[in-house]
């Protein structure tokens, strides 16, 4: 499926080798369409310009209906630098050449923000426990499969916390993006849907409206890291220090006052530096998810079975070091 959407992606374009020429024309920046192109577009061109000016280099916007798309555009170098959540991330950081440089901060200062599960307003579910006694009658909506809030967190701690899994509980499920997801519940297409706070703010920017005012949280989880900017390892050490040094500092130069009004725009405050390290908390998510499918699994031999677990408690151990040495 990737292959199919990477190449329904890049169909007009031929795909660049693994180097990045370090004296390239153009850099393409990636978006994942967790709203509409266009408003991602208008949104984030004013940055986007800036970039190009500092740098010296056109930088172009490159938009993909899902996170495999840009997650496949980096790995083969059609996108250089992208902005993900901390799955999409992960993935391409694992799979793409990846590596988170910087991590947005929202216009409250927050660190991260927050993965939602909503109905509409007037509907007669008043908690999560009425959306699983009910499930077999509901249909929802679904997030991205590499969508942090939309899918990992979500399936981490609301789902499999319930000992439930959507495929199976619900009557229907329909997977989109989150601006799709929130619409879908105002416009009674789906009875429940993941959404996050982000997009609520987003919301609020592009229409004037309060989402809080037309649906109703039943579950909200604990933070997730802000997300990541991500950029190609194979870029030339000096281009990756004039990219990380734009970002930290927009909003903060000569021209602060305009540049503030592009990342209000944005819903942020600007962004800080960050590492791969702030993508350890999804791995601890979806190596729990892992071993927690292992242990269910009745096919598996018991020395399989015990090998397995072994190497997954390893990783997670190694992670927990990871975290108490940071």
């Amino acid at each position: 499926m990737l292959r199919r959407t990477f190449l329904a992606v890049v169909a007009s374009g031929v795909v660049a080798l693994p180097a990045f020429a370090q004296d390239a024309k153009t850099l393409n920046i990636g978006f994942i369409s967790t709203e509409s192109s266009s408003n991602l577009k208008s949104a984030w061109q004013p940055l986007i310009d800036d970039l190009s000016k500092t740098l010296g280099v056109q930088v172009k916007p490159f938009f993909a209906s899902d996170y495999a798309g840009i997650i496949e555009g980096m790995r083969f170098n059609k996108v250089q630098i992208a902005w993900f959540g901390n799955k999409s991330a992960m993935e391409a950081v694992d799979r793409a050449s990846g590596e988170v440089f910087a991590s947005v901060i929202d216009k409250d200062g927050n660190p991260g923000y927050w993965s939602l599960l909503i109905v509409s307003k007037d509907s007669d579910l008043k908690s999560v426990e009425d959306v699983i006694k009910r499930g077999k009658d509901l249909s929802y909506g679904a997030g991205d499969p590499n969508s942090t809030s939309g899918t990992a967190v979500p399936g981490y701690y609301l789902w499999a916390a319930n000992k439930v899994e959507p495929k199976t509980l619900f009557k229907a499920v329909r997977i989109s993006n989150h601006e799709t997801n929130l619409l879908s519940v105002l416009n009674k297409q789906v009875d429940v849907a993941v959404n996050n706070t982000e997009n609520f703010e987003r919301y609020r920017i592009n229409t004037g409206k309060n989402a809080y005012d037309q649906v109703r949280v039943l579950w909200k989880s604990p933070l997730i890291p802000a997300d990541p900017m991500v950029y190609r390892k194979d870029l030339s050490p000096e281009l990756k220090k004039k990219i990380q040094t734009f970002f930290v500092n927009y909003g903060k130069g000569a021209d602060a006052a305009r540049e503030k009004q592009v990342l209000a725009t944005l819903t942020y405050q600007g962004f800080r530096p960050s590492s791969d390290a702030q993508l350890v908390p999804i791995r601890q998510i979806e190596l729990a998810k892992e071993k927690s499918k292992i242990e269910s699994d009745s096919t598996l031999a018991a020395a399989d079975k015990e090998k397995q677990l072994a190497e997954v408690t390893r990783r997670l151990a190694e992670l927990d070091k990871a975290i108490s040495t940071q």
